[in-house]
């Protein structure tokens, strides 16, 4: 697999604390930037990738949980929930728990039960648990071992797009909420992830990287609407939401790790994704950095019997 380069006919502007230009161009969108077969989605397969590797993603998952503009969104979409009266939770694809956390400090909550493929995921999840109706199990979201109509909402945050046929999780979802319960997606519309300042611009490279690196399915709230419906929800409410950076540390941790992505499969030079990392923390100190996802929401209802 190759990364198409080319001169630079713009380069990038020198200023002070600036690493100076980076003499590539990179293709910007995510499926041109990976020739040959696309690269899988780390978090598909995280039950097998290597304890680095997972402790690595990890502390991804607790930064992008401690973004402001992140948990606004939490906040948002929850809040159209409304009032619970004693429901049980299942969050799928739960990480290191930290929507659980949040969740279990909503009113009528009585208890949260968070699934996720990781062992190091489930067990970093425990340690952080602050509230004993807090439960971490490792599990499949396409395969529960959950009695039917057991829960009351059934929560995916950021996790449906990384479910290789999610339509299983989706159906997993409706077997186990009681009737009447509601299930909630919230994902990015990943194709939207920009980092450019401009056309062409190198940094968005390493985030359309990222992106191929960590998401199995950039296009799947496009989609999310009819998904839901054939699972056999019904009263589908879909929301949008914005998330706007202008250097958080979880998208400059997006960016480096897009970066390193394409150093390990011979698309960039060591010496020139250093550049780009230096770049990216460059446009931060001069307030000259822009970082943008559109997410979606989605919440429904599984009918009455």
């Amino acid at each position: 697999m190759q990364l198409e380069e080319r001169p630079d006919d713009r380069g990038l502007k020198k200023r002070k604390g600036a690493p100076g230009q980076v003499d590539c161009m990179l293709d910007e969108r995510p499926r041109r930037i990976i020739r040959g077969s696309p690269m899988p989605d780390v978090y598909a397969t995280i039950s097998t990738a290597p304890q680095e590797t997972q402790e690595m993603l990890a502390s991804i998952l607790e930064l992008r949980a401690a973004d402001p503009p992140q948990r606004e969104m939490l906040v948002a979409y929850t809040s159209r929930l409304g009032a619970l009266r004693d429901a049980d939770v299942l969050e799928v694809g739960s990480g290191t728990g930290p929507v659980c956390r949040f969740l279990a400090t909503l009113p009528g909550v009585r208890r949260v039960l968070g699934i996720d493929p990781s062992p190091v995921f489930v067990q970093r999840a425990r340690e952080l648990a602050d509230d004993d109706r807090l439960t971490f199990e490792t599990g499949d979201a396409r395969e529960l071992t959950l009695e039917d109509g057991s829960f009351d909402v059934v929560v995916f945050h950021t996790s449906l797009s990384h479910i290789p046929e999610c339509d299983r999780a989706l159906a997993e979802a409706h077997r186990v909420l009681r009737p009447g319960g509601r299930v909630v997606a919230f994902d990015g519309d990943y194709v939207t992830t920009t980092v450019a300042a401009y056309e062409n611009d190198p940094l968005q490279a390493c985030a359309a990287a990222a992106v191929a690196f960590l998401v199995h399915d950039p296009w799947l709230m496009r989609r999310i609407g009819q998904l839901i419906e054939a699972a056999g929800f019904s009263e589908l409410d879909v929301g949008g939401h914005a998330y706007t950076s202008t250097g958080s540390p979880y998208f400059l941790t997006l960016l480096e790790r897009g970066s390193d992505v394409l150093v390990e499969n011979g698309s960039l030079t060591a010496e020139t994704a250093a550049a780009l990392k230096a770049e990216a923390g460059a446009r931060v100190q001069t307030g000259t950095f822009f970082g943008h996802i559109a997410y979606v929401s989605a919440i429904a209802r599984r009918r009455a019997r």
